[in-house]
């Protein structure tokens, strides 16, 4: 059973990882941190976690390990291997994977860890980093039942809700289901704002107003209010949404599920990430505007048309 004894280690320190250890700590477990960028373990050292030099010695130590990496290479990267963590971590380690990646390379990572003796949950996260630091994300869990309440110590301080969905796998395919339609009604949300504009309403009642309708989820509203302020600023930025985006059609075509909008949204996305990816992924917002001609941002100018206007100087 975990407890607030159990040595948790965790990989991958990016902005919701970051988070998610910290509340970890602040709960009173111990933590074991490891990230390719020193800097972002550092951070966390501060906040009482012990460093792990690399993946093997942070398997070596935990009896659970956690792990929050932005693609499937970069999972599979710290699982498989003679040095990753299937291969190193003792065996009855628990481990829970919540990247957002493809079902297929969840149930892959379950299967290794079976011929080793070892439990892998995948559990995604549907919130983004206000959430986070909240402890109000919802968790959606794949794997053995019996281990996934074991670890509800650990999910009840990183999050407000948890569920399992099924067997391994069924996690990561809710964690699909759940961005296809947080892109898509951001897309739609985007379209319409342009929409109100063109036909004349005020930007700033607009979006105001619209982010009070029953239509708008609570996931959107924030971002209505914040493209009132032209802040785009990263909580989830476009180029993980257009990482998911193609995790889905690409699940979607070996199943044989058509997903005509899905489609078109990434195409829309993609346009934008050719200009920046770092971006929240809300800035189609302001791409459907520039689009229809209706709003100018006052966001200051970029580095890069900064170093145009000097260069043209």
């Amino acid at each position: 059973m975990v407890s607030q004894n159990s040595t948790i280690g965790f990989i991958g320190l990016g902005a919701m990882g970051q988070l998610m250890a910290r509340r970890l700590i602040n709960s009173g477990f111990r933590l074991v941190a490891y990230d390719h960028t020193s800097r972002k373990t550092a951070a966390l050292v501060v906040k009482g976690a012990v460093p792990a030099p690399s993946v093997r010695q942070l398997a070596k130590k935990s009896e659970v390990i956690i792990s929050c990496l932005p693609n499937d290479k970069a999972v599979l990267s710290v699982y498989q291997g003679p040095e990753g963590v299937l291969a190193c971590a003792n065996p009855g380690t628990t481990v829970i994977e919540m990247s957002t990646i493809s079902p297929d390379t969840s149930r892959e990572l379950h299967r290794m860890g079976i011929e080793r003796g070892i439990e892998v949950l995948d559990v995604a996260i549907s919130g983004s980093t206000p959430a986070a630091e909240s402890g109000t994300l919802t968790l959606l869990g794949g794997g053995d039942a019996k281990v996934f309440d074991e670890c509800q110590p650990i999910f009840s301080a990183i999050a407000k809700q948890y569920f399992l969905l099924g067997p391994s796998g069924s996690g990561t395919t809710m964690k699909l289901v759940v961005n296809a339609l947080l892109g898509l009604n951001m897309q739609a949300i985007a379209e319409a704002v342009a929409f109100g504009e063109k036909a004349g309403l005020d930007r700033k009642l607009l979006l105001e107003v619209l982010a009070k309708t029953a239509v708008v989820s609570p996931a959107h509203q924030n971002k209505l209010l914040r493209a009132q302020r032209d802040d785009y600023s990263p909580q989830f930025p476009l180029k993980l949404m257009n990482k998911d985006f193609r995790l889905i059609l690409d699940k979607a075509a070996e199943l044989g599920a058509p997903m005509p909008a899905t489609a078109a949204a990434l195409q829309i996305n993609a346009a934008r990430t050719s200009v920046n990816g770092d971006e929240d992924f809300s800035i189609v917002i302001s791409e459907m505007e520039r689009l229809a001609r209706v709003h100018q941002s006052s966001r200051p100018a970029s580095l890069i048309s900064r170093l145009k206007a000097v260069s043209a100087r």
